[in-house]
């Protein structure tokens, strides 16, 4: 512990005595300060023992010693050491009276005792105090390192959470408590979510403190008052994972060294884990290939226990695009990132097997069909494509990284159809770009109607190209070409019918047919040019 007014008074050989303010005693010295000055504040930054001899001070006068102890007081000054047989053989009693006002701890100093013993005893208290807080730190460290190299991460937030006399928890990327300790810690660290969320959105390394201070091992209910730390973990652009530390005060030197170690040590398990994730990748890469080649069997034999869960159940395929990339002003960032967070973290909760693959412009997946990682990519284009519609192109849940992201999601398959699986992600993901949406699933496509498919420029001028003639007929005033060419194809060339609906005689539509045959140069005897004029009116008339 730092040096306090106590252990002072209680130092055999400074033969202190205390003469005001006995019930302040237990108050940290941060330093000894000699200042004759009558108004030394501006040279103090709190904590102080100030040492004096009075010797500027009309220290017999009531009122300029109240003013001058409640200057010292206000300034953060713990107590005042006052040297007799100097300038004044005992403390005058204006200096008494206002110190006990106060409640500023007053120390009558002896001739005998020179102010620089004094400074040497609370510089010698503060260096053993720092030598047993280091040493306690590497001990700390040592057993943060223990554990965490016999027990992993949990073992080593149940040190670090014994180390500080609180509690300790672990988030992944997507701000999910991925461990705690004690048990009851897990509880405490869920409401934390929203400040974890802040955290990340700052580059690393980053920390922030909630809460104030409190009781913290009441019950397992009773903590919402505690101190909470909360660093971020890892070293690239965005953060990989949160650590929160949550105690009834500030953490002391001690403490703080075994925080810093478990943060190094939870940070190079993060970095390691992403070499191994890159290598996993690799293997996914291989993997998809041999799907996508028609070859399933040498999938399932490289994939292992790696993936082989995921090839021995219905699946489907993500395939994600960001072309054009967006540029961001930092230059970097990965489009992909906030998609492969949440299906990673939700498929690593459920215990799901994920395959990812980045793929250039591209990033395809593989998540079980059904599972919590199809899910999470459902729900994250959703927030992503709300947050666009609120804020307009580039508004992201995280970052204007995800401007360009689209997504298409195939139907269930098994690994004989993974290359039909891919065709249909790619198709959602075409016609997703071409509504201007973010995500779309195949099932849509043959659950809905063609029409909207249409809405294609490339589409739309091919039917304004093929109708051009008719309108400009029409235009004259010379005939209903257009109505009556749409009445005749919705009734499957039905004359009485179709004639019926315009209120003509049939031969009068007959001659209207013959007029746009003549006019097109096309018969319309030939169903595919019924079929093309049916789209190109259906295509204009949606405009």
């Amino acid at each position: 512990m730092p040096p306090t007014l106590a252990s002072l008074v209680h130092h055999s050989a400074l033969k202190l005595t205390v003469r005001a303010g006995e019930d302040r005693l237990d108050v940290p010295v941060r330093w000894a300060h000699v200042s004759e000055l009558a108004d030394p504040v501006p040279y103090m930054e709190g904590g102080e023992l100030l040492l004096i001899t009075a010797l500027k001070l009309d220290a017999e006068d009531p009122e300029a010693m109240r003013r001058y102890v409640r200057r010292l007081a206000k300034a953060g000054v713990v107590g005042l050491g006052f040297a007799v047989g100097v300038n004044y053989e005992d403390i005058p009693k204006a200096l008494v009276d206002a110190a006990e006002e106060e409640g500023l701890p007053l120390l009558e100093v002896p001739r005998r005792t020179p102010f620089l013993a004094i400074s040497k005893a609370v510089s010698a208290a503060i260096a053993a105090d720092q030598y047993r807080a280091v040493t306690a730190g590497f001990a700390a460290q040592r057993e943060l390192t223990k554990q965490a190299l016999t027990d992993g991460p949990q073992g080593l937030l149940r040190a670090l959470a014994a180390q500080v006399d609180g509690w300790a928890a672990l988030y992944d990327a997507s701000g999910a408590v991925v461990g705690a300790a004690p048990e009851w810690a897990g509880r405490r660290a869920g409401r934390l979510t929203a400040e974890v969320e802040r955290l990340r959105e700052r580059p690393a390394p980053a920390s922030a403190v909630v809460g104030g201070g409190g009781p913290v091992r009441s019950g397992p209910d009773d903590r919402h008052d505690d101190r909470v730390e909360l660093h971020s973990l890892g070293t690239g652009r965005r953060p990989r994972a949160a650590l929160a530390v949550g105690t009834a005060s500030a953490l002391g030197t001690a403490e703080r060294y075994a925080v810093h170690s478990a943060i190094a040590l939870l940070t190079l398990t993060t970095e390691r884990s992403r070499s191994l994730q890159a290598a996993q990748q690799r293997i996914g890469a291989a993997v998809l290939g041999m799907l996508l080649a028609g070859e399933p069997d040498h999938a399932r034999a490289v994939a292992g226990d790696l993936y082989g869960g995921l090839l021995d159940a219905p699946f489907r395929v993500i395939v994600a695009d960001a072309s054009p990339a967006p540029v961001t002003a930092d230059g970097g960032g990965d489009p992909f990132d906030g998609l492969t967070e949440a299906v990673e973290s939700a498929a690593a909760r459920a215990g799901e097997a994920v395959l990812v693959v980045p793929e250039g412009d591209r990033l395809v997946a593989l998540v079980a069909d059904g599972g919590a990682a199809a899910e999470a990519c459902a729900q994250y284009t959703a927030t992503l494509e709300n947050a666009r519609a609120a804020g307009g192109a580039g508004a992201g849940p995280e970052s204007g990284d995800e401007d360009g992201l689209v997504v298409g999601l195939s139907a269930p398959a098994g690994p004989i159809a993974a290359a039909a699986a891919y065709k249909q992600a790619e198709q959602a993901l075409s016609v997703a770009r071409r509504r201007g949406r973010v995500f779309v699933e195949h099932e849509q496509l043959a659950a809905g109607s063609v029409l909207p498919l249409l809405a294609d420029d490339a589409v739309k001028a091919f039917a304004d190209g093929l109708l051009r003639a008719l309108h400009e007929h029409d235009a004259t005033g010379r005939g209903d070409l257009v109505a009556s060419l749409r009445a005749w194809l919705s009734r499957h060339g039905q004359w009485d019918a179709a004639a019926a609906d315009l209120g003509v005689h049939r031969h009068t539509l007959r001659y209207r047919m013959r007029r746009v045959e003549e006019i097109l140069g096309r018969s319309l005897d030939d169903p595919d040019v019924r079929m093309e004029l049916w789209l190109a009116l259906k295509t204009t008339s949606t405009e």
